[in-house]
């Protein structure tokens, strides 16, 4: 008999079927990964990513190690301590930029005499004017800048030289900047030639605001009244020379007229055209040259200096910058002027000796009609690089001034305004002569547009830099309110000056502020003598602190050194020389030089 048995228990079925990994789409439908001839339009398969690798602590070299004077010995386990004797990096504070100290031995008597002037050698009378000769001076030439100097006892710390003048004591023509061709007169503000252009500078400079001087023509094309009725007006018709006026920067060469490269802006006096880089253009409509007796008075507008730092420096931007900001707030920071002078001899007389700032190869390649490169060289070439000068060009030395421009005026009348957008000048749009130690991207202070005078083969001209001018124009400021502040201005006829309307050309309003007023050029000679003697105020200050942090002990904490600087300077005679002998005569004797007389 069969015996009956009990099924075996079924477990339970899952829900779900277990799955090895997640199905895709492609799984689903069996699409190879890799395309074939049979499978043209299969994707591609999908790249696994890589994990993610664990970035490791970059360790210096032994090299660099070594150099830093950390220990490079290797630790026998991964958790060595740190040797806690390391070197740390001492952090310098910023240096900052000073004039270059020459050592040299103490004055000698004569040097605390006043310069003398240049000596005169009549040569020729004209236009009423005995013109000379001038020797005994010397002249900017070789890269090289020189202007006064003097000793003075209360200057220890900057070795007794500080920066002075010779007479005239005046607003005049700079018998250092000019070519030694050029004749003055005794009072320095009229000149001559009897050679071909040459060229003299003013000894004033201007850097910002609106300026005006004024030239008479002395000698020059006759006015028409003097010609005959069948020789009409022209340059040949003419005995008296010729001239050119305008204003010019301290890279201008000369030896050539105003207007000859991109460093000077100057007129003609023929048909009154104006002259750029040796490029003749009219300007006068009527073509009227400007002739013997013609006062033509020259106004130069140039923008604040914080706006020309933003031009050098590569910030201005024209959508932001929509003013030439001549007033701006006082508690803006000034410029820093910094001088390498070193006191030399020259026949007798204590000059300083400067680094004179050369021409730019960028400005020297504008006079050239037609490029040096072959057409698809210039085609290859960057377009923003052969781009015309404008305040954003690539070359520093091709930026030019927004809001700049110089006007034209012909007896009080004005002509036009033949020129803007002028060439900036401060570093590192100029840079130093090309030797050794001299160092770019530094001003001097002295870095501007000079007014510029050349004349040719028996021309002659006088400069007029105020307060008197001959034609004054309209709105012309000539003095200051009673209190000796600039609150009130006044034209030569004793009226107020009224706001001036809007260039058309600059789109410029001018305001009511210092700078933004237009001021005589002898305002501005006023302006920078108390610029030199500020700033040979400040490095003496500056080299006294050196001297102090250097030597506490020789700056004289208990006054030792006071009373032997104030004994030194209430002495004279030959008793101040000894007692700033005791003071350190150490350095070299002050180098004599000779220059060539041409």
């Amino acid at each position: 008999m069969a015996t009956e048995t009990s099924p075996r228990p079924r477990s339970a079925t899952p829900s779900t079927i277990p799955q090895k990994r997640p199905m895709n789409l492609d799984d689903e439908q069996h699409i190879p990964a890799v395309s074939s001839p049979l499978n043209p339009d299969a994707p591609p398969s999908r790249a696994r990513k890589a994990p993610a690798r664990e970035q490791r602590e970059k360790k210096e070299s032994l090299k660099k190690r070594e150099a830093k004077g950390v220990d490079t010995t290797r630790s026998s386990t991964p958790d060595a301590q740190p040797n806690t004797k390391r070197s740390k990096k001492v952090e310098k504070p910023p240096d900052v930029v000073r004039p270059v100290r020459y050592y040299t031995k103490p004055p000698s008597q004569s040097d605390f005499d006043a310069p003398r002037p240049p000596v005169f050698n009549p040569v020729l009378t004209k236009a009423n004017r005995d013109f000379n000769e001038c020797f005994e001076h010397i002249s900017n030439k070789k890269s090289f800048r020189y202007t006064n100097c003097i000793a003075d006892p209360a200057f220890l710390s900057s070795r007794w030289f500080r920066q002075t003048d010779a007479e005239p004591f005046e607003p005049r023509f700079s018998f250092q900047e000019a070519s030694s061709h050029i004749l003055f007169d005794s009072t320095g503000r009229s000149i001559t030639t009897e050679k071909g252009f040459r060229m003299a500078r003013a000894n004033v400079c201007a850097r910002e605001g609106r300026w005006y001087y004024e030239c008479k023509i002395l000698s020059g094309v006759k006015p028409p009244a003097h010609e005959t009725s069948l020789a009409p007006q022209s340059a040949s018709s003419t005995d008296g020379g010729h001239v050119r006026l305008g204003w010019a920067r301290r890279e201008a060469n000369l030896d050539t007229p105003v207007g000859f490269d991109a460093y000077s802006y100057g007129l003609r006096d023929v048909s009154g055209q104006k002259i750029h880089l040796s490029r003749p253009k009219d300007f006068v409509p009527s073509n009227e040259s400007f002739c013997e007796g013609d006062v033509i008075g020259l106004e130069l507008t140039l923008p604040s200096l914080a706006l020309h730092r933003k031009v050098v420096e590569g910030s201005y931007n024209k959508a932001v910058d929509v003013s030439d900001d001549l007033d701006p707030h006082p508690a803006a920071e000034a410029s820093d002027f910094v001088r390498d002078r070193v006191p030399i001899r020259y026949k007798g007389v204590v000059y300083f000796e400067q680094f004179e700032y050369s021409s730019s190869k960028d400005l020297e390649d504008l006079m050239n009609p037609a490029p040096s490169l072959s057409n698809a060289a210039v085609a290859a070439k960057d377009a923003a690089a052969t781009a015309p000068p404008n305040p954003n060009h690539p070359s520093v030395a091709l930026r030019t001034l927004p809001f700049s421009s110089i006007k034209i005026y012909k007896n009080g009348k004005l002509l036009g305004t033949p020129f803007t957008d002028l060439f900036a000048f401060l570093p590192p749009a100029s840079k130093a002569a090309t030797q050794q130690g001299a160092r770019d991207g530094l001003d001097d202070g002295m870095l501007g547009y000079f007014p510029a005078i050349s004349v040719f083969r028996g021309g002659a001209a006088e400069i007029n830099f105020g307060p008197e001018f001959w034609c004054p124009p309209s709105g012309l400021a000539t003095r200051v309110g009673d209190d000796g502040q600039d609150a009130d201005d006044y034209d030569m006829n004793g009226s107020a000056v009224a706001l001036a309307p809007k260039d058309p050309k600059t789109q410029r309003q001018h305001s009511q502020g210092k700078n933004s007023r237009l001021r005589g050029m002898g305002e501005r000679y006023v302006e920078q003598i108390a610029e030199d003697i500020v700033y040979d105020l400040i490095d003496e200050v500056d080299f006294w602190m050196l001297d102090a942090m250097e030597n506490p002990d020789a700056a004289g904490t208990d006054g030792a050194s006071t009373q032997k600087a104030q004994s030194a300077f209430t002495a004279t005679g030959m008793e101040t020389v000894e007692g700033l002998t005791q003071l350190g005569g150490g350095g070299g004797e002050i180098k004599e030089i000779v220059q060539e007389e041409e």
